[in-house]
């Protein structure tokens, strides 16, 4: 009777024991692996930034062939979102309970439609790119789970029309840009950069578009009839372009200067040709033909030859992946959530195997790096584009 008691105590131990066990562990964490989330435009206006993602899931192939990090391999939980703020917050929904992290987290109005879920579901997001100023807004307390390494979009305009005008020559100054946080983030920085230049440049025009906006002729002419010398272009890829080809019809010839999300010059002089050359552009990280992201390149095509010419969004992808992994390096064996927040706060110095300029995280700081180089598009060069200014380095914002 004795023993009948103990086994019938023991099993009720072990019941209550299982449920406490199971929240003690950490979501998308066995013995053997850790899930990896990514949620990102395959599909729509942003496709071309869907790379991004595919080369972070290469790059995880190639370190789980290195035997993954501390004894687990990396398994990766792709979804498809469109560039839609629904379907990618009901993403991040399904994803919360089966992955430890999430890694580039991909447009302005996805992030704003998302930033007070993945504080509620205490989700590690490591490098969502989308504007820095949307997390500068919350609360610190929402904060804990978040570690940006992106420039701040008006820090970035006010940097271009600076260039624009300083550099360039240009008297008169127009902005093409998407109607959401990314685009108005640009416009803002550009009227703060004109404020600033005592006069020497004005802005001429303003022209907003919405990402389900296919024809962009009457965006083209309104620039146009701005009679601007030189059009700072805040869009996605395909858009850029479009608008681009869409003026060169109308016999519209300014000086281009762009966001760095039309950085990929390989993409862009496929989209344009001669029509990109000598065009001015941001960059956030190493390119292709450079010594570090060929290095990184070569990797990343072996695993996934999908991304032969469309290199340098792969490496935007790298950058994201390579950031997340330090952190599970440091964070050890003994992995948890906890764990790896505490990891990132020690991250000093960091240059993601020298894509980037220094990246730093810690108890007060998020905001990792604030930073983007001047490239032109020079079709002679070997690399089809020349530094016309490395690493500016902003503050960060929080």
């Amino acid at each position: 009777m004795r023993l009948k008691t103990l086994a019938i105590a023991l099993l009720a131990v072990a019941i209550a024991a299982g449920p406490a066990q199971a929240q003690g562990r950490s979501p998308g964490v066995t013995d053997t692996e850790i899930a990896i989330g990514l949620t990102t435009p395959l599909s729509g206006p942003a496709a071309a930034w869907g790379n991004t993602a595919v080369a972070m899931e290469a790059w995880t192939r190639y370190l789980n062939d290195q035997g993954g990090i501390h004894g687990r391999k990396i398994k990766v939980e792709l979804k498809d979102d469109g560039y839609n703020p629904g379907r990618a917050v009901a993403n991040l929904k399904e994803m919360k309970d089966s992955v430890f992290l999430n890694v580039g987290l991909l447009g302005s109005a996805v992030l704003n439609a998302a930033k007070d879920d993945v504080a509620d579901y205490k989700l590690l997001t490591v490098n969502p790119y989308g504007n820095p100023a949307i997390w500068a807004k919350q609360p610190k307390g929402k904060l804990r789970y978040v570690f940006v390494n992106y420039p701040d979009y008006n820090d970035e305009g006010e940097f271009l029309v600076k260039q624009s005008v300083e550099r360039l020559g240009a008297k008169k100054v127009a902005v093409f840009y998407q109607n959401d946080d990314y685009g108005k983030g640009g416009l803002e920085g550009v009227n703060r950069g004109i404020k600033g230049l005592g006069g020497k440049g004005s802005l001429a025009g303003a022209v907003s578009y919405e990402v389900t906006d296919r024809e962009l002729g009457t965006h083209a002419l309104k620039l146009k009839e701005s009679g601007a010398d030189a059009v700072i272009i805040y869009s996605t890829i395909t858009h850029g372009a479009n608008v681009v080809k869409e003026m060169a019809k109308a016999g519209y010839r300014p000086k281009i200067v762009a966001s760095f999300p039309l950085g990929d010059y390989t993409i862009m002089y496929k989209l344009l040709g001669e029509l990109w050359e000598g065009a001015h552009f941001a960059g956030l990280n190493a390119a292709a033909a450079e010594p570090a992201g060929k290095a990184i390149v070569d990797i990343l095509t072996k695993y996934e030859p999908k991304l032969v010419g469309k290199e340098n969004t792969a490496l935007a992808g790298a950058v994201g992946i390579i950031i997340a992994v330090e952190g599970l390096k440091k964070a050890g064996r003994n992995l948890s959530r906890e764990a790896y927040v505490e990891a990132m706060e020690g991250i000093k110095g960091f240059t993601t195997m020298g894509l980037t300029a220094p990246i730093t995280f810690g108890p007060n700081q998020r905001h990792g790096l604030n930073s983007v180089r001047l490239l032109r598009a020079n079709k002679a060069a070997d690399n089809s584009y020349v530094e016309v200014l490395p690493w500016q380095v902003f503050k960060p914002h929080f």
